[in-house]
């Protein structure tokens, strides 16, 4: 196996390579990149228990002279190619388990893994794809994938779940303390499905569309999502189980609306949260929202320990509904609103110990609820 290639060109494409290799695994191989050189292209592959990349490079300045395939200690080949300032490298594969890199006046002999060891990636046969917008992929996961649970307590609300039904993708996350909604009509018909993929799969994947601008192709079977990006295989396990039935704890009607501009509303919280107590269950900030007869609205934190704060805040229109007093977490608000493009937003609430909902006046497709806490 011999071959030499633009370091830059295959340094972009061990960036995105990487986002597979596992922080920790029983099985040392997999922190290999697998390294397939054929006639006129090359295949990386990489894999961990939840996801698996392949990347292809046929870039112009890739020469191949021999063809092979190695098993190369990840980490190692991609800083190497980080520090290395040289234009071109060349690889050469000396005796079975040794590889050469050459670049400039540097030389590395890496010491490889047997490629036999490698486990066989099954990626999903290619076949009745839903193709999306990358940019609207980036958005669902901007604005759902931050609600999911932490807690391992019950693993099915650590991920996302897409349904399709009607032409419409639902994408929700909730931790069972707040929820994100997210409506997308697509361009493409679809059979229905109800998956639910894990945000750390799609914190990884949301990486690597920084970089992508095209239309992506999903694929999907009972329990593995393949995503295909150009020249890119993104490839997932899906969580098991069935996913809440989040709509029915969606309140239908608002006795109280009150529309503010979303950045006052966010500096407003974000203050008064500095002296708010932490909730013990969750830990986080508890802060306290009052309408007033004069349609004044106070966000409050009351600390024994620290000290308080108030903040008044104006609502930027007219708002419906009688007074109101209710507690939550200001996080989950935070968070929330930072989600919007809209600059304006609704908050609707069905009751003091009622969840509420955020929407945002540009963004009709997305809705967010919080549970409240109950105060004395």
């Amino acid at each position: 196996m011999i071959f030499t290639v633009d370091r830059d060109v295959l340094l972009n494409q061990l960036i995105i390579i990487q986002r597979g290799l596992p922080a920790k695994t029983p099985l040392p191989i997999l922190y290999a990149i697998k390294l397939e050189v054929f006639e006129d292209y090359l295949l990386l592959t990489s894999s961990n228990t939840d996801i698996a990349i392949q990347v292809m490079l046929d870039d112009p300045s890739l020469s191949i002279k021999q063809t092979g395939s190695i098993a190369i200690p990840g980490r190692y080949l991609i800083e190497i190619m980080r520090k290395i300032t040289s234009q071109k490298v060349e690889f050469a594969l000396i005796e079975d388990r040794l590889v050469v890199i050459k670049a400039d006046r540097s030389e590395f002999k890496l010491r490889l893994m047997d490629v036999e060891d490698y486990p066989e990636v099954d990626f999903l046969d290619l076949e009745d794809s839903i193709v999306l917008d990358s940019q609207m992929v980036k958005t669902i996961i901007k604005e759902t994938n931050f609600a999911t649970a932490v807690s391992e307590k019950r693993p099915i609300l650590t991920g996302v779940n897409f349904k399709y039904h009607d032409n419409h993708l639902y994408c929700v996350a909730t931790d069972s303390y707040r929820l994100s909604q997210k409506n997308v009509k697509l361009r493409t018909h679809s059979k229905v499905f109800d998956i639910v993929i894990p945000n750390k799969s799609l914190e990884e994947l949301n990486k690597i569309l920084d970089g992508f601008s095209e239309d992506v192709e999903l694929y999907i079977n009972p329990n593995k999502v393949l995503l295909k990006m150009n020249k890119i295989l993104f490839q997932t396990r899906l969580l098991e189980g069935t996913y809440p039935d989040t709509m029915r704890i969606i309140p239908q009607e608002f006795p109280v609306t009150i529309p503010f501009n979303k950045e006052e509303l966010l500096s407003a919280v974000e203050r008064v949260s500095l002296l708010s107590p932490r909730d013990r269950e969750t830990n986080y900030n508890i802060i306290k929202l009052a309408l007033r007869p004069d349609h004044v609205v106070e966000i409050s934190s009351t600390n024994s320990e620290v000290g308080d704060a108030l903040e008044e805040v104006i609502p930027s229109s007219d708002i419906t509904g009688p007074v109101l007093k209710i507690a939550f977490s200001s996080r989950y608000l935070v968070e929330a609103l930072k989600s919007f493009s809209s600059s304006e937003v609704i908050l609707q609430f069905a009751g003091e110990v009622k969840p509420f909902v955020i929407k945002g006046s540009q963004d009709p497709d997305l809705l967010h609820l919080i549970l409240p806490v109950r105060i004395d």
